[in-house]
């Protein structure tokens, strides 16, 4: 399928966003399939285990779109107890991921913590802060799910290549 980058948004921001959401909505489609286990399980030297990983991604992903929309709404992720409950965890996911893709579209300005109101952020650091984080904490589940034999998430089928070949237009 050929998409069109956003009107406001350059090609790179747009293929980084939209591969973010796809990358994240595969990962949690895999952690679907697997025995409810390996939400226990952590990489080394990390105490955080895969069910901890993911809440808070899905809920960090959910704090920087209401950060860059202004909607503040409070927001909780329940951490997943199961792998089926990762749907839920994986569609608040992909709702901030289409919030995060419109935010892109206005990347200048700045933005002002209402909780904190001498600490600002400039909107382009919010929005590559939530492409990276996205990218360390798919890392750090599959990391968690290697340590323990399981090689299901291959990082390498995430990747941008990877998604330009899902996508249609070629790595």
């Amino acid at each position: 399928m050929l998409k069109v980058w956003g009107h406001n948004m350059d090609p790179i921001s747009d293929r980084l966003f939209r591969h973010m959401a796809w990358a994240n909505a595969q990962m949690f489609a895999v952690l679907q399939t697997l025995p409810d286990a390996v939400l226990a399980y952590c990489e080394p030297g990390n105490p955080w285990n895969v069910a901890m990983i993911v809440q808070h991604m899905a809920g960090s992903a959910t704090a920087y779109a209401r950060l860059l929309d202004e909607t503040y709404q409070p927001a909780w992720i329940e951490r997943p107890t199961t792998t089926a409950a990762c749907a839920l965890v994986a569609a608040a996911c992909a709702d901030a991921d289409a919030r995060l893709y419109q935010a892109a579209q206005t990347p200048q300005g700045v933005i002002v913590r209402r909780d904190h109101p001498t600490l600002t952020r400039a909107r382009t650091t919010v929005l590559a802060q939530a492409i990276h984080h996205a990218t360390e904490h798919r890392a750090q589940i599959a990391g968690a799910l290697v340590a323990h034999g399981v090689m299901a998430l291959n990082l390498d089928d995430l990747d941008v290549w990877a998604f330009g070949d899902a996508e249609g237009l070629g790595a």
